[in-house]
């Protein structure tokens, strides 16, 4: 009896991470739309969507303590537990990272851009396929889906060394160019940085199913 209920409150567990993932999505999805349409009311809605996350990270960090202290799992469920704390200090690092993006968009909202916003869009794709993804491996328990979204982060970094090497050249042949680029190079690391939070959840899927972290092999 105790152990269904405690199997239902692992499947809430899920859900809530489920919805967390949703809600990064959803953020990366509106800064990348207010980014390309220079749209700022987009822009403030990424921004309030951050305080949503903030708000689910807080639900979540709760609902992981009380199962601690109310069940005192051991094993493979303690690893569970212990993983999806982790995986939500990364899913909001990734909300203020978009709600970073948002607040430079709406700096550059009445500025023509000085260069087509082709390559940081893919990087955009790239991490919201990404965080679908790591979180799906955890529901599922899926490693070689956690593995694939480490190794998919070589995407988004490839993606971001030719935005950098394109500004670099920008500021090389204008020096006008230069304040501009560098505001759409920090955009370019912020959607480098959210891919380095998805391996990390990833890396925490890999503990939960197999209790090996990767970093400490």
């Amino acid at each position: 009896m105790m152990r269904s209920k405690f199997d239902e409150q692992l499947s809430r567990l899920n859900e809530m991470l489920v919805e967390m993932g949703a809600m990064c999505e959803k953020a990366i999805v509106l800064t990348t739309d207010a980014l390309c349409g220079q749209d700022v009311a987009i822009a403030r809605k990424a921004i309030e969507a951050e305080l949503e996350i903030d708000q689910m990270e807080r639900d979540i960090e709760s609902f992981c303590l009380k199962l601690l202290l109310q069940q005192q799992p051991v094993a493979k469920d303690l690893r569970l537990i212990s993983a999806a704390l982790k995986m939500v200090t990364d899913m909001e690092r990734i909300g203020d990272q978009a709600a970073d993006i948002s607040e430079l968009t709406i700096f550059l909202a009445n500025q023509i851009y000085i260069k087509k916003l082709e390559h940081i869009p893919q990087m955009a794709d790239a991490t919201v396929k990404m965080v679908t993804e790591s979180i799906e491996a955890f529901v599922n328990k899926d490693l070689a889906l956690a593995r694939a979204v480490m190794a998919y982060d070589d995407v988004v970094d490839a993606l971001f060394s030719t935005v950098k090497n394109d500004l670099i050249v920008m500021i090389r042949d204008n020096n006008a160019n230069a304040e501009q680029a560098v505001d759409l190079l920090m955009i370019a690391k912020y959607f480098e940085r959210i891919g380095d939070h998805t391996v990390n959840i990833s890396e925490w899927v890999e503990f939960a199913i197999t209790g090996e972290h990767p970093k400490s092999q």
